[in-house]
């Protein structure tokens, strides 16, 4: 018998900690080490006992020599080669269990959402650049600051907005989100997104509540209604060329604010004149980011997950309603809407002729931008009849092409709002004195 139960032992050792090697180096891409650690194991993984062959004394040439067999020991001693093997499999679970710890917090990322788990509740929210903190209210606050809810002043397809009395003098507006699964997600991001806005021509960002299934949010009161109203509402004002030039450079102002200047990229995909709230000096403020997006960029790209379709008709981007591609871009279209309709005076939208303002101009659009004879008639002819003659025809001109640009059916076609915004400086002269309050409508002048 050449080899000892011993061996055998020391045998069976040795292969369970090569197969523990070879699946680690599976597991765990560290080749150099356990390619030399499962070197060692094949190079002691001989028997423990081997034989010779020892010559005997020697025997008269008539006898045929016969070799005795004797076993030679190892220089590898049993109990020192299972205490090798047993440091080497301690030695590697804690590589192993090292590896995995490491490959764990690597991959663990951060993430605070807000209003997300029940410990973010309770707290003021930080606002971007050090700029202070909006104030985290109680429901019963919510409701004493709204008089019980009882004067609505603004309505949405998901929230309502009503008239509240701050602290001291001060008025704000609350909006109400209905209470959902999918509009609680909506309510968070819209929390997530006005924490990192700050700029003059975007409505004042006061608090939040969290406390009920409706979520609260609370902002500055703008007294002066939204541009809707003022364009076409049954109580409409007439509204100076001046101040429409104003409005429209502000708005551009505003969104190349969220395109180009916060640190997350933003999008706010509503866009529209009820969405542009005007103050006492008709200072245009920019609302309502329910339906905003963080982190686009001009680059179109396709979305990852289907997307519900949002929008509001005669403003939204056709290549967005056909593709769902959502692209700052967007924006950029529906500022040159809003533009159009202050040089026209028309609606977006006509729900009663079923008409888009934008299918309806496209063909003077692109006539105004080729030039050639005509161009001055069909430029005054466009501009709103309210006014009566009172404006910059050169003015007219210039933002009707610049809502030819905004309007082009490829978004990588149209312009940056700070493109817009340059052209509006180079062009439109009525932005170098200060805003006064609208005169009156002229009674003899109608549309």
């Amino acid at each position: 018998m050449l080899t000892t139960d011993k061996s055998k032992v020391k045998n069976g050792w040795i292969i369970d900690v090569s197969n523990f090697v070879c699946w680690c180096r599976c597991c765990w891409n560290i080749p150099s080490l356990f390619s030399l650690l499962k070197l060692v194991l094949l190079l002691s993984s001989s028997p423990l006992t081997f034989c010779v062959a020892s010559p005997t004394a020697f025997n008269p040439p008539t006898a045929t020599p016969t070799p005795s067999l004797r076993p030679t020991q190892s220089p590898f001693h049993p109990k020192l080669a299972t205490l090798v093997s047993v440091s080497l499999v301690l030695f590697l679970s804690l590589l192993f269990a090292m590896g995995f710890l490491l490959k764990f917090f690597r991959r663990r990322k951060p993430t605070a959402a807000v209003g997300g788990d029940d410990e973010e509740k309770g707290r003021d929210l930080s606002v971007e650049e050090g700029k202070g903190c909006v104030k985290r209210f109680k429901w019963d606050e919510i409701k004493g600051f709204t008089k019980d809810f009882s004067r609505l002043i603004g309505q949405g397809g998901f929230s309502n907005v009503y008239l509240a009395n701050l602290s001291g003098s001060d008025l704000g507006a609350v909006k109400i989100h209905v209470g959902n699964d999918r509009l609680n997600q909506v309510f968070k991001q819209e929390l997530d997104i006005l924490t990192r806005l700050r700029h003059n021509n975007i409505v004042k960002f006061l608090g939040y509540c969290d406390d009920q299934e409706e979520g609260a949010i609370v902002f500055e009161y703008v007294p002066n209604g939204n541009l809707q109203e003022k364009l076409h509402g049954k109580e409409r004002e007439l509204l100076p060329w001046k101040i429409r030039m104003s409005i429209a450079f502000q708005l551009a102002e505003a969104i190349e604010f969220l395109h180009d200047k916060c640190s997350l990229q933003i999008v706010h995909g509503d866009i529209k004149a009820s969405n542009i709230l005007l103050d006492e000096r008709f200072n245009c403020k920019l609302c309502d980011f329910g339906s905003a997006k963080m982190g686009f960029s001009s680059t179109v790209v396709p979305p990852r997950t289907k997307q519900i379709m949002v929008g509001s008709p005669g403003y939204t981007d056709p290549h967005y309603l056909r593709t769902g591609v959502a692209s700052k871009k967007n924006d950029v279209y529906s500022l040159g809407v809003i533009i159009l309709e202050l040089v026209t005076g028309m609606e977006a939208f006509c729900p009663e002729r079923g008409q888009l303002l934008t299918r309806m101009v496209a063909p003077k659009l692109k006539e105004i931008a080729e030039g050639g004879g005509g161009v001055a008639e069909m430029v005054a002819g466009m501009v709103d009849p309210t006014l009566c003659g009172e404006f910059d025809l050169e003015e007219a001109k210039a933002m009707l092409i610049i809502v030819g640009l905004c309007l082009q059916q490829s978004p990588t076609a149209r312009p940056s709002a700070a493109e817009i915004m340059q052209t509006m400086k180079d062009k439109i002269r009525s932005f170098d004195s200060p805003l006064s309050p609208p005169s009156p409508p002229a009674k003899d002048c109608h549309r």
